[in-house]
């Protein structure tokens, strides 16, 4: 049985709805002025704050004032303030070296260094078609000046800082080799490429170490893998650990190589809408493939893990992940400085996103402090959790 409602009836409703929802929206725009005031109100205190400890310590203060050194001291720590372990302030000089490392580069004379017992920088490793490596400097060369100054007297990190600098530039170093010092070099400094990839076969499956995830790593990672399956790879380990992480741009189009159609990774922002960051094409690795993990496999690296397990592509052997999930975003300012914080979660493509919990591998095996400690040094007979993979990879393919 049908029921008519009046007009008056329908008009009454329709302005009770018509009510109902100018309160709430009402409410609602109370609400964000509300909570805009009290931020306007935050930061007026914050302002006069600064301005109050500003004007008595120019009032009172008997030293100088370096207003570059105070302006990137408020600004550190404003970074600080937030809270965010993540966050952080670059000065215009800090800014340009970390856009080469994400970019994969350095600008210096090309060596790998540590501080030697002696007290001055021991050469550790030169690379291919670098300054150092044009001018002869070898693995175990001491550095003993940088352009006319003592290594001991002036520390190792600050000996370090002087032997950077912009590409094009120069700088004066004196080595000392097998206890002879050596006649002053005058080296150029260049933008040198970094590798952040090593592979190998191991039996017959081939091995791909990342140590970072930076913008030239995907190529690297793909001539690795090409090379590896035109030597007949039967299977992938994929070794992580260690590797802190990097950019996810990096990471999303390593994973589009390995992985099938569908969603690489989505992002929720500070407004808690969830959105995709990345997707992949059709175009696929179909091998089996094992990944290695530690406590020190992070951000980056725990994405390139979880998205492939979570399309069953990878087994993983080691131990469970550090557990970062959150993305920072570093914006320039307009003296060249700038700013890092978190601004989102990035998210696997179907788990849950691991912040603060880390990824727990399919095949737990710990090393020894000493294992861990020497690291680098160990093979597949003497790294168990190597050894592990390899085992797991040749149960995959056979």
């Amino acid at each position: 049985m049908n029921k008519k409602i009046s007009l008056g009836a329908a008009i009454s409703f329709m302005a009770i709805i018509a009510a109902i929802t100018f309160t709430l929206t009402m409410i609602f725009s109370l609400n964000i002025f509300n909570s805009k005031i009290y931020n306007v109100s935050d930061r007026e205190n914050m302002y006069t704050k600064l301005a109050e400890i500003d004007k008595l310590v120019r009032q009172n203060y008997q030293g100088t004032i370096d207003e570059d050194l105070l302006l990137d001291a408020i600004s550190k720590g404003y970074a600080q303030g937030l809270g965010d372990k993540y966050a952080q302030y670059y000065t215009a000089e800090q800014l340009s070296k970390e856009t080469d490392s994400n970019n994969g580069q350095l600008s210096g004379v090309g060596v790998t260094a540590t501080v030697d017992e002696s007290g001055y920088i021991r050469i550790v490793g030169v690379y291919d078609d670098s300054p150092a490596s044009v001018a002869g400097f070898k693995e175990n060369d001491l550095i003993i000046k940088v352009n006319g100054e003592d290594v001991k007297a002036i520390g190792y990190q600050a000996a370090m800082e002087k032997i950077q600098g912009e590409a094009g530039t120069k700088v004066k170093l004196v080595i000392r080799r097998d206890g002879v010092d050596q006649q002053e070099t005058e080296l150029v400094r260049k933008k040198i490429e970094l590798p952040s990839v090593y592979s190998r076969m191991i039996g017959e499956n081939g091995y791909i170490q990342i140590t970072s995830f930076s913008n030239n790593t995907v190529n690297q990672f793909s001539d690795a893998v090409d090379s590896l399956m035109s030597k007949g790879a039967k299977a992938l380990i994929f070794d992580l650990r260690n590797n802190g992480g990097g950019t996810l741009d990096s990471v999303t189009k390593m994973l589009d190589k390995l992985l099938p159609k569908g969603v690489i990774a989505t992002y929720t922002g500070a407004n808690g809408e969830t959105k995709p960051l990345a997707n992949s094409d059709a175009n696929e690795v179909k091998l089996p493939m094992v990944t290695l993990t530690n406590a020190s496999t992070a951000s980056a690296s725990e994405l390139f893990v979880a998205a492939l397990r979570d399309y069953e592509k990878t087994q993983v052997v080691g131990t469970t992940t550090y557990g970062k999930g959150v993305m920072q975003t570093t914006y320039s300012l307009k003296d060249g400085s700038g700013i890092k914080f978190t601004t989102a979660k990035f998210n696997p493509p179907k788990s849950e996103n691991f912040n603060g919990v880390g990824i727990k591998p399919d095949y737990e095996v710990t090393l020894t402090v000493e294992q861990e400690k020497n690291l680098d040094n160990l093979d597949e007979n003497t790294d168990p959790q190597l050894k592990k993979a390899v085992e797991v990879a040749n149960s995959l393919h056979q």
